[in-house]
């Protein structure tokens, strides 16, 4: 039998590493949206899918090599799991939805059965 131990400890940081953490932390933010946002506009231009790399971006927005590089790989991650979380799901759904879709319309005290084959 094995047990696990875990230590939680607080960090108090300085002014100077404060101002790292909002610098690092405000990059990772830009950089996911701009990356989202030129993927979105890519796939609506091109109906393809756009392959972006967080290095691509340090030639036309110098502040983000102030920054670690490691944090902005992370966005990049999370970019992209989002994405393929997100089709695999959108996947499922399309699997799911093959069924006969049946509505009942009362119009004019008639009756009108409409039967839908969703595809």
């Amino acid at each position: 039998m094995s047990a696990n131990k875990a230590y939680k400890y607080r960090i108090y940081s300085n002014t100077n590493q404060k101002k790292y953490f909002s610098k690092v932390f405000g990059c990772v933010r830009f950089l996911y949206n701009k990356m989202l946002s030129d993927k979105k506009d890519y796939y609506e231009k091109n109906k393809k899918s756009l392959s972006v790399n967080p290095s691509n971006y340090k030639n036309e927005f110098p502040f983000l090599k102030e920054v670690d590089s490691l944090a902005l790989c992370s966005a990049w991650i999370d970019l992209n799991s989002a994405y393929s979380n997100f089709l695999e799901t959108l996947k499922k759904e399309i699997e799911h939805k093959d069924f006969l879709n049946i509505k009942v319309r009362k119009i004019d005290k008639l009756l009108e059965l409409i039967i839908k084959k969703t595809q």
